[in-house]
């Protein structure tokens, strides 16, 4: 099934249900902040977990207790796909359960 970038409206629309994630530029962005570096360590193995799943891997970013994530498509120019935002959701279910907010 191809990949369709979304409009700016469809992506509005599904952020209002990702809060901390925003539209910044061309790419889905997010910060993590965790208890430790340890624990963000871990996370980052779960989102890389999930990346793979997906077969769809963001620019991931690991800082002493941070997390940085920006995502969007590659094979349709950069943009905003479902693919990302399915990412976004999965990444967002499993930050709970590393103390991330």
């Amino acid at each position: 099934m191809p990949v369709e970038p979304l409009s700016q409206k469809e992506i509005e629309d599904q952020l209002a249900e990702l809060p901390g994630w925003s539209l910044d530029g061309d790419h889905l962005a997010r910060t993590y902040r965790l208890p430790s570096h340890f624990a963000a360590t871990a996370m980052v193995v779960h989102i890389a977990q999930v990346q793979e799943e997906l077969d769809h891997h963001s620019d991931l970013t690991l800082g002493y207790n941070t997390i940085s994530l920006t995502v969007n498509t590659h094979s349709v120019g950069g943009a905003v796909t479902e693919l990302d935002l399915k990412l976004a959701r999965r990444v967002e279910a499993l930050a709970p359960g590393h103390g991330a907010h």
